[in-house]
Parts: C-alpha cells; structure tokens; sequence
C-alpha cells in the first residue's frame, strides 16, 4: 500500500495536464515494469478520483494522503480501493454523494463544488452549474448503438453477466469499461455516446440527398448517418490524414460504401474553394472543434487545467469553420452545428454570429443534457438556408 502511495504523489506531482492523462499514464508504467496489472488499476482509478474532485476539497491540515483518501472516497466504487480507506468509510460504493460528504463533515473535510471550476464562464441554457459540476464525480457510461443482431448481442452480454439498460431500442447503456470488445461481433455496434446519439434525431435524412460532415473526426456522425439511410452521397473532410484513415478503416468494418473524402481545414476560405469549388449540399453537419466541457466527466484533467485563455479565440474558430461551410449548401439546405461543449460562448453566442453572417434562419436548437443518465452534454443547432 506504501508504495502503491508513493507512486501516486509522484504521479500527480509530474502530471501537468498537457497530454491527456491516459498517455501519460501509459508513458509512466512503461518506466515503470515492476508495477504489475492491479498495481497499474489501482494507480489510474487513484488519478482519476483526484482529478475529479481534489480542487473541491479543503485542504486545511490535510495531508496527501488524506486528501486522497477523501478523494477516493467520495469518486471510486472500485473494490479494489476499498483497502487504501479507513475501515469506518467502507463501502463507499452502498453510499449516496450525499451521505459521503456527510461522512466526510463528521471528520472535518468539507467539499464545495463550485471550486471545481470557479471561472465564470455561462453555461448554455437548461444547465445549472452545481448539476454539471456535480457530474464530474462519476465516470459516466459505456454506451453502444446496435446496429444489427441484436439478440445476439443481448445473448452475449447475459452469458458473462454484464449489466445492460436500454436507453432506446438501439441505444444501451453499459458500465464504464464493460470488457466488450472481443466478446460482440465488431460489425453489429458502434461505441457512441447515447447524447452523441441523438444528435442523428435532427439529421432526417432522405435517399440521395448530398450530405457534407465538415470536420469528421474518425467518422461517429458520419456512421450514424449513414446507417439512418445509406443512400445518403456523402462527402466528409478533416484536417488529419491520419484520423480520415480511421474514418475509411470504419467504414470499411461497418459494410458502408467509402465516402468522397479530402484533407482540408475548412476555417481556410481558399482551400475549401479550392478541393470543393462549387459543391453544393442538401446538409452540411458541422461538428466543430471545441472545449469539451460536455464530456469532462471522462477526463476530468481537462477540468482541473482548464484556464480562462482556453475558451479566446475558439469560437471565432468555430463560427469561421459553419460560416465557410455553410456557403456550400443548396437552396432550403441545413447546417447542424454541434459541439460537445456546454459554454454558452461556444453555442448559442456562435450561433447569433453564424446567423448574423450567412442569413440562415433558425430551425432547432437544443442542448442535450446527458447528466441524469451518466452521458456526455452536447449541443446542436439546425440552421436552414432560405
């Protein structure tokens, strides 16, 4: 247990947040062999708990162990955690957040959430701060699309006795880290947020229509899509080879025609007009760059080094990239902006800025609250051109 301690301060002593965590962590262990398969479980769930909620607790006459302890306590349901406790906090995992910070009072350690994040910065609307702060104490999550066998996978899943809840007839809930990758078959489900999800709710896509997904990342609208209706034309662009060379490599395993793709930063005006000339779309979905304050709950060191400077300039970046591409949409076209941010700035204050510039009127708008369920936070915007 001392050594396992040990590593721990050195870790979150060396950690400065400027790769995510996870690398970090896998750099680390390699450095360090001896450390074996529980040891290196047991370090990373000790990261995350800190992560999560160490800015929140006070530390006046705490050491690092015990701020740890209070942290471990009040994020982990891990049993491997268990030991490193005092014997009157188990099992922190029978106990409500509520009744864990009331433990945590009776010895003096007090938590408030709104030191998590005390920059002020508004929030979209239907979100309240404490809520979403709140949800940065839990690891939300697996979720799963179905996209066919689904008897089987069902099968599968009650054989090893993982748990499962279905969120719609296609949308399950798993629990975070759910060993499913070699036990369901690799073509019959995507791993998709269940907010992530319903962003395909406001696509209604019909057969030959031309769709353009702007800054596809490794393709998880552009599946969604085209599972909706595979006789969508779709073309699909990012600023990455390397990501485009997922995206094919998907497609490829999910059966589905390979889309028009191109290499491309759409904020450039010129090299759009370049690779796209005259192209025009019935839709455009624009899932731009952004904080990811929507889905910081999964890497809760985004929160912790997060600094005011990280939301300058973002959403000029962001309304540049809809702007630009919302010049090649065909008359009574759509543009869906997107982003898995909950900053105002980011969302609705882009959204006056790309009507004020392209003249687009405003269809639907939504920000997608995934917290009541253990789910990211997205939000999406329908904008059609007249």
């Amino acid at each position: 247990m001392r050594y396992i301690r040990q590593h721990i301060a050195v870790i979150t002593h060396l950690y400065k947040g400027d790769v995510p965590l996870t690398h970090f962590l896998k750099n680390y262990f390699k450095q360090h062999p001896k450390l074996g398969s529980r040891d290196r479980k047991i370090l990373s769930e000790m990261c995350y708990c800190w992560y999560r909620c160490e800015k929140g607790i006070n530390d006046k006459g705490l050491d690092f162990d015990e701020k740890m302890n209070a942290c471990l306590f009040l994020c982990s349901n891990n049993p491997l955690i268990a030991s490193f406790l005092p014997d009157a906090w188990e099992p922190a995992n029978e106990r409500s957040i509520t009744e864990r910070l009331d433990l945590l009072h009776e010895h003096n350690i007090y938590f408030d959430v709104k030191k998590l994040f005390p920059n002020q910065h508004t929030l979209s609307d239907n979100l309240q701060q404490d809520d979403w702060l709140l949800s940065m104490l839990e690891q939300p999550k697996l979720f799963i699309r179905i996209r066919k066998k689904k008897k089987e996978i069902i099968a599968l899943l009650q054989e090893k006795k993982i748990a499962f809840d279905f969120l719609t007839d296609t949308c399950l809930a798993l629990p975070n880290g759910a060993a499913i990758d070699k036990l369901l078959p690799a073509d019959a489900y995507v791993v998709q947020d269940a907010s992530s999800q319903k962003t395909g709710q406001y696509f209604h896509p019909q057969k030959n229509e031309h769709w353009y997904d702007c800054c596809s990342g490794a393709g998880g609208k552009s599946l969604l899509l085209k599972d909706m209706e595979p006789g969508v034309q779709l073309t699909v662009s990012d600023t990455r080879e390397s990501i485009l060379h997922n995206l094919k490599e998907r497609f490829t395993l999910y059966h589905r025609s390979q889309p028009e793709a191109y290499k491309l930063d759409v904020s450039d005006k010129t090299q759009l007009k370049k690779q796209l000339g005259n192209k025009q779309f019935s839709a455009i979905i624009c899932d731009v760059p952004c904080t990811g304050s929507g889905t910081w709950a999964r890497t809760p060191e985004q929160l912790y080094f997060f600094k005011p400077a990280g939301l300058q300039g973002i959403n000029q970046v962001q309304k540049t990239i809809a702007v630009n591409a919302a010049s090649l949409l065909s008359k009574g076209g759509k543009l869906i902006y997107i982003t898995c941010s909950v900053f105002k700035k980011e969302n609705e204050d882009v959204v006056k800025e790309i009507i004020k510039d392209t003249g687009l009127y405003l269809e639907e708008v939504k920000l997608i609250n995934g917290i009541s369920i253990h789910a990211d936070s997205m939000f999406v915007t329908v904008l059609v051109k007249k």
